[in-house]
């Protein structure tokens, strides 16, 4: 009996310090984001990347997974390899990292921290721009309309970077007290995306805000509609034409009348696939199953940057897995994690904001690191149970 108590409390000391590396590894990487948000270009990125790659990976060095969920981590630590290999690009050995490091951290802790922190991080960048220390409160240009106009971003280097981390912040806040809202708070927020509106002449921020913001309330006020499967089933389908919609303006660029009007709509960014650059960089002709080295423009649509930067087999992987986590959403009831997906697949058709370097930038991972095991069936939960049952009994004792 006494070898056991040793050995849960030597157990308990380890959990902690693993969830301690896992912290300090996110929190530089939400670090990372805010400094990229600013006017300020950071000179040793690359190294602060190598750092939370390493605290991640002794979180998982420290961590205990079935057989299931190592053969798993494996099989997404190939396909990093390979494309680390083929393009240069280590984001997704560096996701696969931080994603299986994310077990037995506790979900509304991991977005409560990344809330705050970044909150934190944003009003600050705003401060330093309103008085006058350091970053651009706004901008005179032609905004794609055909008038130069001033719009403000308030420290973040664009109008619309602005009114995308007001967005982002959104979207945490909603999950983490969207459930206990009341119906002025509603009103608030909703007006808060106006007046944020008024700064940035954001439409697609805006119009993405209020959505995330009316379909909480309606979560909130009717909570048997995050019940049906029906509910979850429609967050699939438009994940699914939003995806679709991406491939079809890769492959034919304005030359349907429906794909010519929505470009008109989403500020000429199927425009840019074609004629941003000089080998219409953002075209199918451009995608391969790996995709290449020399793959490194950068353009707002999000989803096709996936196929663009990474290849096609990457990106039929992380767009399963998105599915299956819509899904998970469904079983596990989390209507705020629904509410989150779904807006982000949305967003994401006009704006990569979350396909990019910065891990701390993708609030849909932190609901990975929480589901993944489930999702794929690898959880050896009989194991599991007992484990946190003696880590609940040492933490008490």
């Amino acid at each position: 009996m006494g070898m056991d108590e040793k050995g849960n409390t030597r157990d308990n000391r380890i959990a902690k310090v693993a969830e301690s590396f896992f912290y300090v590894s996110l929190l530089l990487e939400l670090a990372i984001v805010i400094i990229d948000k600013s006017d300020y270009i950071n000179p040793v990125e690359g190294q602060l990347f190598r750092i939370t790659f390493l605290l991640a990976a002794v979180k998982v060095l420290l961590t205990k997974y079935s057989w299931k969920e190592w053969l798993w981590i494996g099989a997404f630590g190939v396909l990093g390899f390979i494309s680390y290999q083929v393009t240069g690009r280590n984001e997704i050995l560096r996701i696969v990292v931080f994603v299986a490091a994310c077990k037995n951290v506790e979900l509304r802790r991991m977005m409560s921290v990344v809330f705050y922190v970044t909150l934190g991080g944003c009003m600050l960048l705003v401060f330093l721009s309103i008085t006058g220390i350091y970053g651009n409160q706004g901008i005179m240009a032609d905004f794609g309309r055909d008038i130069v106009e001033t719009r403000y971003c308030l420290g973040m280097g664009h109008p619309n970077a602005f009114h995308c981390m007001f967005f982002m912040l959104m979207l945490l806040g909603l999950y983490l007290y969207g459930k206990r809202m009341k119906l002025y708070h509603f009103l608030l927020v909703f007006l808060l995306n106006g007046a944020v509106y008024l700064l940035t002449d954001s439409r697609t921020g805006m119009a993405i805000t209020a959505a995330a913001i009316l379909l909480t309330a309606l979560f909130r006020y009717f909570p048997k509609a995050g019940e049906y499967r029906l509910v979850y089933l429609g967050g699939i389908a438009l994940f699914l034409a939003c995806l679709l919609l991406s491939v079809a303006a890769s492959q034919y660029g304005l030359t349907k009348p429906l794909l010519a009007k929505l470009d008109n709509f989403m500020n000429g960014r199927i425009l840019d696939l074609y004629w941003g650059t000089v080998n219409h960089e953002g075209t199918t002709m451009h995608w391969s199953l790996f995709s290449a080295a020399r793959n490194t423009y950068y353009f707002d649509m999000g989803f096709v940057r996936v196929f663009y930067w990474y290849g096609i087999v990457p990106a039929v992987v992380y767009f399963l897995m998105n599915i299956l986590l819509i899904w998970e959403c469904y079983k596990k009831k989390d209507m705020m994690g629904f509410v989150m997906m779904v807006t982000l697949a949305v967003y994401t058709v006009m704006e990569a904001h979350i396909i990019s370097v910065y891990i701390g930038r993708n609030y849909i991972l932190l609901l990975f690191g929480a589901y993944w095991s489930d999702m794929l069936y690898a959880r050896d939960t009989e194991r599991e149970e007992y484990i946190w049952t003696v880590y609940r009994l040492a933490g008490s004792s």
